[in-house]
C-alpha cells in the first residue's frame, strides 16, 4: 500500500512518516499540498494522510482534488480541530484523526485501510 503523507512540521513529518513505514506500506512524505499533487501525478497513491492546516493549499482542498481524480482513494485528514461530518460526505473512504492523536490510533486506522485496499478489485 502506497501512502502519501503531507505535514508541514518537519519533525512530525519525519517521525510519523518513519513510523508508518511497515512491511506492506511504503510512505512518501512531503511538506505541502502542491508537492503532494506533483508526487501523486507521477504515480497515484492508495492513501493520503494529510494535515488540514498547510501553507498554501489546505489539506482539505488537496483531499477534494485527489478524490475527484480517484474516488476510491482513502484519505485520512489530521486536524487539531473537530471537522464534524462534512469530510465524510466526500465519500466512504474519508476518515479524520484529531491531533494530537495516539500512534496506535493511526496504526489501527491504517491496518483497517490496508485490509480494505487488499480486498478491493485492482
Amino acid at each position: 500500500m502506497r501512502i502519501l503523507y503531507v505535514e508541514d512540521n518537519e519533525e512530525l513529518r519525519e517521525t510519523i512518516g518513519m513510523l508508518m513505514e511497515t512491511e506492506g506500506q511504503t510512505v512518501v512524505s512531503c511538506a505541502s499540498a502542491e508537492e503532494a499533487l506533483e508526487l501523486d501525478a507521477q504515480q497515484a497513491f492508495d492513501v493520503l494522510v494529510s494535515d488540514v492546516s498547510l501553507p498554501g493549499m489546505s489539506g482539505t482542498d488537496l483531499a477534494r482534488q485527489l478524490l475527484a481524480q480517484r474516488p476510491e482513494r482513502w484519505v485520512v485528514l489530521c486536524s487539531g480541530y473537530e471537522l464534524g461530518t462534512y469530510p465524510h460526505a466526500w465519500g466512504p473512504h474519508v476518515r479524520t484523526l484529531i491531533k494530537p492523536f495516539e500512534l496506535d490510533e493511526l496504526e489501527s486506522l491504517l491496518t483497517t485501510i490496508r485490509h480494505a485496499v487488499a480486498r478491493s478489485p485492482a
